[in-house]
């Protein structure tokens, strides 16, 4: 296997990059993107010892190839056992997922590799309090305050990803408070755009940031920007600064849950249904190519169903014991 020195620039900045969004899009733990480092370290360099450039470069016999490469071992490692090995096949499918995503690739070359059935995981969400005490427990007298506000309120009444919301430019949120749109227009993965309702807490916290904050930041900055959310120094707002703001407000409004920018999309989401909304309505605000991919949330909202029948139910536990 090669030293990390000979990996492709490419490779090396695709794998970066996806770890990246691991932690802030999704909000994973340390222990579990470390897990999906080492396995992608031995496919990177993998690739790179038979010559493989970048993402495009992978065709679907090189993952044929990879597969049997884990099951049958060589000089530098032993088989993996079968479990080993799906998780491997796991980060590695996940990976080409995100090259397509992201318009390194035109085709998810590792979308049909055999995997074994993984248990699902939950998305968590917060409750409706813990989402109400992280917003308001943001000071607004100063212009960090101004934009942490609007950045908390955007991301839980739209349900963007954080890719999106800081993706945003002043001129997308300016125009809706004219009379003419409709929405919020949002660019998701591969491009897809659509339109979200922004409530009127989003609209007032971004007016009042657009007027007071954003100003005051951009003040002595040395470059134009469109960024809708910036920085202390003037520039676009990065996907690692939000995720840390969302992170450090939880902590300041005494939230011990894990907590991310993905968790105030699921909280979206979730509150959406347990307040009635269509499926269907939400697969569309969240931007969704297949409404089974939706249909998680209605797995969350059975679950919290179920709990609060449990606990409020005087004969609940009975029934639910047999």
């Amino acid at each position: 296997m090669p030293d990390a020195a000979v990996v492709p620039a490419p490779l090396e900045r695709w794998q970066r990059d996806y770890l990246n969004s691991l932690v802030v899009e999704r909000g994973l733990s340390v222990h579990t993107v470390s897990a999906y480092r080492r396995d992608l370290d031995r496919y990177i360099a993998w690739l790179a010892e038979r010559g493989i450039a970048d993402a495009a470069g992978v065709k679907p016999d090189d993952v044929t190839a990879y597969e049997r490469h884990l099951a049958t071992g060589d000089e530098t490692h032993q088989p993996l056992t079968s479990s080993s090995r799906a998780r491997a096949l796991v980060a590695v499918r996940n990976l080409h997922a995100f090259g397509q995503a992201e318009g390194l690739t035109t085709k998810n070359v590792a979308a049909d590799m055999p995997v074994p059935k993984q248990g699902q995981h939950l998305p968590k969400a917060l409750s409706v309090d813990q989402v109400q005490r992280l917003i308001e427990g943001v000071e607004r007298e100063t212009p960090i305050g101004l934009r942490d506000a609007a950045l908390l309120e955007l991301l839980y009444g739209t349900g963007a990803r954080v890719s999106e919301a800081v993706s945003l430019d002043v001129d997308d949120v300016t125009r809706l408070f004219g009379d003419d749109d409709l929405g919020l227009h949002l660019i998701g993965k591969g491009d897809k755009e659509r339109i979200v309702p922004l409530g009127s807490y989003a609209r007032a916290a971004l007016e009042a940031y657009l007027v007071r904050g954003r100003p005051a930041l951009r003040e002595g900055a040395k470059r134009a920007t469109p960024a809708l959310f910036v920085n202390t120094r003037g520039d676009r707002l990065s996907r690692q600064v939000a995720f840390n703001i969302v992170k450090e407000r939880a902590t300041q409004a005494g939230i011990t849950a894990p907590i991310s920018p993905h968790a105030l999309r699921h909280s979206f989401a979730t509150h959406l249904l347990d307040g009635g909304a269509d499926i269907r309505v939400v697969q569309e605000l969240l931007g969704h190519a297949s409404v089974t991919t939706t249909q998680i949330y209605t797995k969350v909202t059975a679950e919290h169903l179920r709990e609060v029948y449990a606990t409020a139910h005087p004969r609940a536990q009975r029934v639910l014991s047999r």
